[in-house]
């Protein structure tokens, strides 16, 4: 029987016996990539039609679906594969592969194997298995299909899983004795992922064990004032507690094995910003979403703002921010002229988002959604 592999992790491709397939224009590959994901689930017809169509399907999607399906049916056909994997199971449709036939399957049985094998007091074991679960990445997850409300949500928290198990490999390398291996792959990290304390917190433990104290002690400096000057807050405590020991030149890591869980626990308990709610949404009057990015939003009337508003009353400048907090997102009034509104009132202070919040700026009313 021909071998399937489906792929999401990166952008969304269908292949039998390694030849890719036509699966057709963002529709059709919306629809495979959510029953993908939902695989041996049946997906109704209705939640696929609000996915493709974006929340927004024509009175006639089931015809629409099943033309898709249908299609999608023949190509496998012709490849040899057996058609009925897509099958037709009220109220919807299901795709009947396994987790060996797709790279997000795939995934998340490497990374359990991982997890278990770190768990289990063996880390170079831990880290061959979460290095093949990051192997089934060939880019940022549904990148063919971003723009579309239920891909982007999908693509958010898939991207946060990959980071995630990268940052528990990196864990794993540190207990064998990598540090030098990953110092550079921690600071591309900390450079892409500023606000994460945990990254800053290996980035400075593999310094540390690589004998460079000094570039840990400038790493500590400068996860402080990233934090301090961005975000307005202190590093946490766990954080703190590693500066101390490196300026004390305190052992942090040691090879006994009876050592292995101290050092699984500090390197995972140096805290990030909650995953929780660490995304989330901007709905506009008009229908329109933005995602709001776990880094945050600057958002003003001038072209170098994350989002622009073209209403004279908001300030060219960055007038507000969206930020994340150890609590979550909130937004911050940069100093505007005529300031910024939550739920009606006009905020001094950082102000919380939750699902529900209304702001304005200027003419502009929007509805935050947490992700």
């Amino acid at each position: 029987m021909p071998q399937i592999d489906v792929r999401v992790l990166g952008p969304v491709q269908l292949l039998v016996d390694a030849q890719q397939l036509l699966v057709g224009g963002r529709k059709p590959r919306a629809m495979l990539a959510m029953l993908t994901i939902n695989r041996q689930q049946v997906v109704s017809t209705e939640a696929l039609a609000n996915a493709v169509w974006d929340g927004n399907p024509p009175k006639a999607y089931t015809n629409s679906l099943q033309v898709f399906v249908s299609r999608l049916r023949k190509h496998l056909e012709s490849a040899g594969a057996d058609p009925t994997i897509l099958r037709t199971v009220a109220p919807g449709y299901r795709l009947d592969i396994s987790d060996a036939e797709c790279d997000v399957g795939r995934y998340a049985s490497a990374r359990q194997a991982g997890r278990a094998a770190s768990k289990s007091g063996d880390p170079a074991v831990a880290a061959a298995h979460l290095q093949r679960a990051l192997d089934q990445w060939s880019g940022t997850a549904l990148a063919d299909l971003l723009g579309i409300r239920y891909t982007d949500d999908v693509s958010t928290a898939m991207e946060e899983e990959r980071l995630s198990t990268a940052s528990e490999r990196i864990s794993a390398d540190l207990l064998c004795g990598k540090a030098s291996d990953v110092v550079g792959e921690l600071r591309t990290l900390t450079d892409e992922h500023r606000f994460r304390e945990r990254l800053w917190g290996q980035l400075i433990t593999a310094l540390y064990l690589s004998g460079r104290q000094v570039d840990a002690l400038e790493a500590c400096r400068r996860v402080r004032a990233i934090l301090a000057d961005e975000l307005g807050i202190d590093p946490c405590a766990e954080l703190v507690r590693l500066e101390q020991q490196v300026r004390r030149q305190e052992p942090i890591l040691r090879s006994e094995p009876a050592a292995t869980m101290q050092a699984e626990t500090l390197l995972t308990t140096v805290a990030e910003i909650p995953r929780t709610h660490r995304s989330g949404r901007l709905r506009f009057d008009d229908g329109r979403i933005r995602t709001v990015p776990p880094k945050g939003l600057r958002i003003g009337r001038g072209p170098d703002n994350d989002l622009k508003l073209d209403d004279p009353k908001v300030s060219r400048r960055p007038h507000a921010q969206i930020i994340p907090e150890r609590e979550g997102l909130a937004i911050k009034d940069l100093h505007s002229s005529n300031g910024v509104y939550v739920d009606g009132a006009r905020i001094e202070l950082t102000t919380p988002l939750s699902t529900g919040t209304v702001i304005r700026i200027g003419s502009t009313t929007m509805t935050f959604e947490e992700t």
